[in-house]
This record gives structure tokens, sequence and C-alpha cells, in this order.
């Protein structure tokens, strides 16, 4: 797969010969259209390129990505993907996970990468519902949720995944849909440039087990009033063309106004370098006052795990040399540091 590096890519070099699948009408389809769409974009040799999943229906991605993969075990994706970054910090690593995957046996993986600021990718397919094991209620499948494994009802309260990225420590918030084409494109594109610990949530139907979970975001009738796509600098308006609506600070909340009674002066600019902003943006999710944000929540810069760890590395070595395993090995018990 070794390639010139001038040869110009396209979306066909990046489709593998597997075959893809996935459902007939299932989300998953089109995040990877959109992710073989934008790889050629990025600069880089398919050589260079890695992605690394764990278990679950989106996990199959690795399989439909003619770049390097690696399927690994439920939950552990970011723990593989941490030492793939560590042993090669110049590939562009990206992670595949979904809800159940990502959130649940893989919650405590998940948070620790983010908080290392390892430099890679996070894709995070969320369509509430566990799909590969036949519709049983995942970590964020909302209060109430009737599925298999909770047939009267779901007590659990829903993971808000942006908000679980803040708090864990990620420089690269965002979210998508399966159905806004661009969006996605726009955020992948931003997340590669990005370095350090990039979250990007995609809300993703499950047309078999939990249709329709997102179709208040996606329907003709209903999007425009419900959903907000957030674009850095610019006021946070949303609604129809006939009853446009706006995002005001109403003290330390976030509150819906109507801009046939005020102006675009008088909104709230979004500003995705702002954490404390961040913080209600993440929080607007299950906010039913609220419309649904979309787009690019937070990013911030600062040093990755990674660049820390090859510089500590590369200063033992300057003032101790290459160590021998052999006298590892046969070392006493205890030692003592000066």
């Amino acid at each position: 797969m070794n390639e010139n590096p001038t040869t110009k890519l396209t979306k066909q070099d990046f489709v593998s010969d597997q075959a893809v699948r996935w459902c007939p009408g299932c989300g998953d389809y089109a995040i990877l259209a959109q992710a073989q769409k934008q790889m050629p974009t990025f600069g880089r040799k398919r050589e260079d390129i890695v992605f690394v999943s764990g278990i679950g229906c989106s996990s199959r991605f690795p399989y439909y990505m003619n770049t390097y993969g690696f399927h690994s075990i439920h939950g552990r994706a970011p723990a593989v993907a941490s030492g793939v970054k560590m042993s090669n910090p110049d590939l562009s690593v990206w992670i595949v996970t979904g809800d159940g995957d990502g959130l649940s046996i893989g919650g405590n993986h998940f948070m620790h990468a983010l908080r290392r600021n390892m430099d890679f990718n996070i894709l995070m397919f969320n369509n509430r519902i566990y799909g590969l094991t036949k519709g049983q209620y995942s970590p964020t499948s909302e209060v109430g949720k009737l599925t298999k494994s909770t047939p009267v009802g779901s007590l659990d309260y829903p993971f808000n995944p942006p908000s679980l990225a803040l708090g864990a420590g990620a420089t690269f918030i965002a979210r998508s849909i399966d159905k806004d084409i661009k969006g996605q494109g726009v955020i992948y594109k931003e997340s590669h440039e990005h370095k350090g610990s990039s979250f990007i949530e995609v809300y993703q139907n499950c047309n078999i087990f939990n249709d329709g979970a997102f179709s208040v975001l996606t329907d003709r009738d209903t999007k425009l009033d419900n959903v907000i796509y957030l674009n850095h600098d610019e006021p946070m308006k949303f609604g129809f063309k006939d009853a446009p609506k706006g995002i005001v600070l109403d003290g330390f909340k976030l509150k819906v106004v109507s801009l046939n009674d005020c102006s675009e002066n008088d909104l709230l600019v979004h500003d995705k370098y702002d954490k404390n902003l961040a913080m209600l943006v993440c929080e607007m999710t299950y906010n039913e006052s609220l419309p649904t944000p979309f787009g690019v929540f937070y990013v911030e810069s600062k040093p990755t795990y990674d660049e820390l760890f090859t510089k500590q590395m590369d200063g033992q070595l300057e003032s101790k040399g290459k160590g021998k395993l052999k006298d590892l090995i046969y070392t006493k018990d205890t030692w003592v540091i000066n």
C-alpha cells in the first residue's frame, strides 16, 4: 500500500474490497461514506492512517476503510489506539465506537484517553440502543425506554456524551448526525487538524431496533425548530424563516427568544474557545425548552500526552543512554532512587 506522496487520492482509494454488512437503511452507511470522502482531503497517505474499533455494529468500520485498521475487543479501542499513537506518533489515528461500546464497558478507557489528551480522534456512533446484541437499552437510552432488557421501561438516567467528554478533558468536542452530510465533512476535517483528543458524537439511526430516535431532528416539518447549527463567532439562531428564533443568556441559563421581538445583536455569539459556554451548549441536549446543538462545541490547545511522553523519553535517553534488557532482568528486587 506504499504510495507516492504526490499521488492525488480520491474517495474510491479509501473504499476497501470488503462487502459492507450493515442492515439496509442503517445510518452507518452515511457516516462511512463521509469518512471515505474526507480522507483524501487530509493530504495523508493511506498507510499513515489507522482506524481502531471495539465491538458493536459501528466497530466493523476498519474493514471498510482501505487504510490500516485494528478490530479490537469490547470497550478497549482507546487503549489499543493509545499504543498505536505512542509507538508511531506521526500516524493519524481514529477510534470508532458506539454508545454501548464506548460508554458502558469502555467508559473507563474513554474517559482516561480524553483526560490524557492523546492526539487521536474518537468517532462515537450514538443510536441510543444496543444494535449488535439485538435491542437492549444503552447508556444513552432515555428514561422509560422500552427494550428487551427493560420491558417496563428503563430507570437509568442517560449519559450526555459531550458533557462527559468535556468533564474528562477533551480538547475538541463536536456533534453531527448521519443525515447531515455537509456538517460531518466540516467536523471531520477540523478534528483531523486539531492537535489533541478529539471527540465527535454522531447521532445515528438504527432503523431495526430504535428507528426514528432522532426523527424530530431530521424531519422537514420539525427539524428547523429543534436543531441549531453552531458556527464560531456567529449569533446562535435557528428556526423557520417565518418564525426565526435565537439563544440569549438569561442570567446563567440559555433561553430561546423570537427574532420577531428582538435583534440579532441581542443574541449570544458562539465562541468555541469558551469553556463556560461549552458547558451550557453541551447541556442543551436534554433540555426540552432548547434546540439540539450540532457543530463544534469546544476547542482547546494544550500539549498532548504523546508529545510529552516522547520528550520525556528522549530526555532520559540523552541523560542515561540506552539501557540493556539483561541488566533489567538481573537487577535486584529493590533499588534506591537518588
